[in-house]
């Protein structure tokens, strides 16, 4: 059966051609020249796709989207428009539509946008009629069991993010603090696109050399250069027809994003040392825990590749910030847990969840996975208690007093006669106490600032006795 598209565009010749275009590819087609016409088409007529042009001469794109959304959801929306505005773009798309593309329209462009748009809007029929998700079975939606679903309001947020851009094409930069989850995050927009059956290639940008970059990002020919040995294939190339994770990519050299601009300008690569140019269909998502906005002005990122990537940007979180979704997290880390060491701990303590919700957490994520494992190996009963925990985390029970050692260890300086020695000692107590303080009770960031090494702050905790809390 013959899928049924209905062009709104006030330009005649331009609608007429490109319904003529369409038409010989296997299509049935419609036509309006204003945005009341075409309303009124659809009250008579149901469409799998409309391709609506913003500028009309009674109305715009965008209300005309609203207005098929409110009444035909099952109808997939293309804007098409004459000038490029990202920022107009990323709205038209979180109020429903498919995709945005400039004028001139190219043949082979235009039509694999409608394919991909009518298959995106059949899955998602398919999925409401069935059941699979709707709004208050909004985590169904995601099919990845690293990505963890919070209840936080800027948990609920960030799901939304991923739900809008995922059946899309856009390119996209993750931002947030390191071990905020990037990687999991774009595994899961992969996941859930059209490209789920094709590959997920990561890639770390941050330990990559100029000598290593053409042949990671490219590939290379055997014999191409000295120590080419074999023919590699390059992230590129391995990503084809599916996604591709550049992480830590305000870590690349300058050099290094010239080469990588060109790549994804043209969406052509070339092994080192061959002369075959090979068509790419990869989907580019980025992550950085640095400020690319910041650091064009520095002069270190490019500003036109960071405008390749950033067609949608979405900001993770630091786990402080997600509440009580923390306890959510070290549940799931918790099973997985489990399963690794053939253990069946049932949970934690109040006071390990009291010390969890008030803890920083400057590791994010992957700090609290880190410590899950590490206490689930140390519990031998089916609850995990305040004893096993990290020093840093310990400290924020109610019920422990952190500072009674302390309090003891000053109470003997100051039984002491008050010569300078004792003088100093009690002062350099008060100061590595102030500062563990500061930082929960991280040893390295405290010797960090304290400006001795870890091994010399030890000896001085193991002086006042704080390693009794350990």
């Amino acid at each position: 059966m013959k899928k049924k598209i209905l062009i709104i565009d006030d330009e005649v010749n331009i609608g007429l051609l490109l319904s003529k275009f369409l038409v010989r590819n296997g299509f049935e087609v419609s036509n309006a020249i204003t945005g009341n016409s075409a309303l009124e088409i659809l009250t008579n007529e149901t469409f799998d796709l409309v391709l609506c042009d913003y500028r009309l001469d009674d109305t715009d794109g965008k209300e005309i989207l609203i207005k098929i959304k409110d009444n035909y959801p099952t109808t997939g929306v293309i804007i098409i428009t004459g000038y490029s505005d990202i920022k107009l773009a990323v709205e038209l798309i979180k109020l429903g539509a498919y995709d945005y593309i400039t004028k001139p329209l190219y043949p082979d462009e235009i039509l694999n946008t409608i394919n991909k748009a009518l298959e995106t809007q059949r899955a998602l029929n398919e999925s409401k009629s069935s059941g699979q998700k709707n709004n208050n079975e909004d985590s169904d939606y995601i099919n990845n069991t690293e990505y963890i679903d919070g209840k936080s309001e800027v948990s609920a947020t960030l799901l939304k993010q991923i739900q809008l851009i995922a059946p899309t094409s856009y390119s996209i930069i993750l931002t947030g603090k390191s071990g905020t989850g990037k990687e999991a995050v774009a595994k899961t927009i992969h996941l859930n696109s059209l490209r789920k059956d094709k590959p997920f290639v990561a890639m770390d940008c941050g330990s990559l050399t100029k000598e290593l970059a053409g042949s990671e990002f490219f590939g290379h020919e055997k014999g191409s250069f000295t120590g080419a040995l074999y023919t590699k294939i390059g992230h590129f190339e391995q990503a084809n027809g599916g996604t591709l994770f550049l992480d830590e990519i305000g870590n690349l050299s300058y050099e290094i994003q010239a080469t990588l601009l060109r790549t994804v300008q043209e969406r052509k690569v070339k092994r080192i040392g061959s002369t075959k140019e090979i068509d790419l269909d990869v989907r580019i998502i980025v992550a950085t825990n640095e400020n690319l906005a910041e650091n064009i002005v520095k002069g270190t990122f490019r500003e036109d590749l960071y405008h390749r990537f950033n067609e949608f940007s979405i900001h993770l979180p630091s786990l402080k910030k997600r509440g009580n979704d923390i306890l959510i997290f070290a549940d799931k880390f918790l099973a997985i847990a489990n399963q690794e060491l053939n253990k069946n701990i049932k949970g934690f303590s109040d006071s390990v969840k009291e010390c969890f919700l008030n803890y920083s957490w400057p590791g994010n994520v992957r700090e609290l996975k880190n410590v899950i494992r590490r206490v689930a190996l140390l519990t031998d009963t089916n609850t995990i208690q305040v004893d096993v925990l990290p020093l840093e985390l310990a400290n924020n029970a109610k019920f422990y007093d952190s500072d009674k050692p302390l309090i003891q260890a000053k109470a003997k300086l100051v039984e002491k006669p008050k010569d300078l020695k004792n003088a100093a000692q009690e002062a350099e107590y008060d100061t590595i106490l102030n500062v563990l303080k500061e930082v929960n009770f991280n040893k390295t960031k405290a010797a960090k600032i304290l400006k001795i090494d870890r091994k010399t702050l030890y000896n001085k905790i193991k002086g006042i006795k704080i390693d009794d809390l350990e």
